[in-house]
C-alpha cells in the first residue's frame, strides 16, 4: 500500500517541477515578471493570443453555493481571458436538469463544451448530441471512465479510487481504526468510488454514511448521531469542503474525538488544518481543471492539440496537512486553491 502513497507524492513533485520549468520559462528576468504580466492582463480583460474569439460552455452539476465549484470557475474564467475565449457558465445538481443545459448550450452552436459526469448515464445522450454536432467536449472532475466511451476528447481530475486509496493510507498512518466516510450525494459515481477506495486500503473498519448534502442542519445531525452511538469511531471523512466544517461542529455536539477529515479544499479548510481541526484533506486542485479545461480547448481549436493520449490528465490526488496550511492559505484566500 505504500506504493499508493509514493505515487501520489510523485505527481506532485512533478506537479511542482513542471510549474517551476514553466514559470522560469515566461521570462528572462524568472518568474515574478511573468506572473505581474498575468495579473495586468486578467485585470484589463486582455487576452494573449490573437485567435478567434470562440465561445466555450462549461455545465457542472454543482449546486448552488459549492464553493469547490466556485473554484473550478475562476480558474476556466482567468483562462478565458488569456485565450480571448467567451465563457459561458451554468450548473444544476439534478442530472436531467445538467443535461438539458447541455442540450442548450449545442443549441446555441458554442465552440467548446466541458461537462462533468457525476450522474454518467443521465449525461449520456447530451454528450453525445453534442459530439454528433462536431462540438469537441471534455469532462472534467467525474465521469473519467465514462469520458472516452462518450467521445469527449480528455477528462481533466483525479482517479476517485486512487484519491480514496489514499485516504485509507493516511488513517491508516494516523492510527486510525475506524472511520465514517460521509456520502452527501446519492447516486455520484465518483463519491462511491472515493469511499471504496478508501476501505480498499484502509486496515480498519470504515462504514459509509449517507446524507443530504443539499440540508447542513440535517447533515450535522446525522453525523452527530453517530457519533454518539459508537463511541469507537476515530475518523469522520467528509467528500467535500463545505461538509468537513460542518462534521467538526457534528463532533463537538456529540463530545467526541474523532478526527475530522475531508476532500477538497478551500478556505475554511486550509483554517481548519492550520488550526487543528481537521487532520488532513485530500486537493483535487479545482482551479487547475477548469483552467486546463479551457486552455485545452482552446488548443484543440487552434492547433488540433490533444492531452492525455486517451487517458485521464490527473490533477491530484495530494494529500495536505497542518504542515502545508500555511503555504495554501493565501492562495485559498484569494480563491484559486
Amino acid at each position: 500500500m505504500a506504493r499508493v502513497r509514493t505515487g501520489v507524492r510523485a505527481v506532485g513533485a512533478v506537479l511542482v517541477m513542471a510549474l517551476g520549468v514553466s514559470l522560469a520559462g515566461c521570462s528572462s528576468t524568472g518568474g515574478k515578471k511573468a506572473e505581474d504580466a498575468r495579473k495586468a492582463a486578467a485585470a484589463g480583460g486582455k487576452s494573449a493570443v490573437n485567435t478567434p474569439r470562440w465561445t466555450i460552455a462549461m455545465v457542472t452539476h454543482s449546486g448552488d453555493g459549492d464553493t469547490f465549484w466556485d473554484i473550478v470557475q475562476k480558474g476556466a474564467e482567468q483562462a478565458a481571458v488569456k485565450d480571448n475565449i467567451k465563457f459561458l457558465y451554468s450548473h444544476n445538481d439534478e442530472a436531467q436538469q445538467q443535461a438539458q443545459l447541455v442540450d442548450a448550450a449545442v443549441d446555441k452552436k458554442v465552440d467548446g463544451l466541458i461537462v462533468s459526469l457525476a450522474k454518467p448515464d443521465a449525461m449520456k445522450a447530451a454528450v453525445a448530441r453534442a459530439v454528433k454536432a462536431g462540438i469537441p467536449v471534455i469532462t472534467v472532475n467525474s465521469g473519467s471512465a465514462e469520458s472516452k466511451k462518450f467521445g469527449a476528447l480528455s477528462h481533466i481530475g483525479q482517479d476517485e479510487t486512487v484519491a480514496g486509496r489514499a485516504v485509507g493510507e493516511e488513517l491508516n498512518k494516523r492510527g486510525r481504526k475506524k472511520a465514517l466516510c460521509i456520502l452527501h450525494e446519492q447516486g455520484n459515481v465518483g463519491h462511491e468510488q472515493r469511499c471504496d477506495g478508501a476501505k480498499e486500503s484502509f486496515d480498519g473498519k470504515m462504514q459509509n454514511l449517507y446524507v443530504d448534502g443539499t440540508n447542513m442542519p440535517d447533515v450535522q445531525a446525522a453525523i452527530e448521531a453517530k457519533l454518539q452511538s459508537d463511541d469507537s469511531l476515530d475518523a469522520v471523512v467528509t467528500l467535500g469542503a463545505p461538509f468537513a466544517d460542518t462534521a467538526v461542529k457534528a463532533k463537538d455536539s456529540a463530545g467526541s474525538k474523532a478526527e475530522i477529515d475531508t476532500f477538497d479544499l478551500n478556505e475554511a479548510v486550509a483554517t481548519g488544518l492550520k488550526s487543528g481541526k481537521l487532520g488532513f484533506a485530500v486537493d483535487q486542485q479545482p482551479y487547475l481543471q477548469g483552467y486546463q479545461a479551457v486552455d485545452l480547448l482552446w488548443l484543440y481549436r487552434y492547433n488540433a492539440d490533444v492531452l492525455g493520449g486517451g487517458r485521464p490528465v490527473l490533477t491530484g490526488p495530494q494529500v495536505v496537512t497542518e504542515k502545508d496550511a500555511d503555504a495554501l492559505l493565501d492562495y485559498a484566500e484569494r480563491g484559486t486553491r
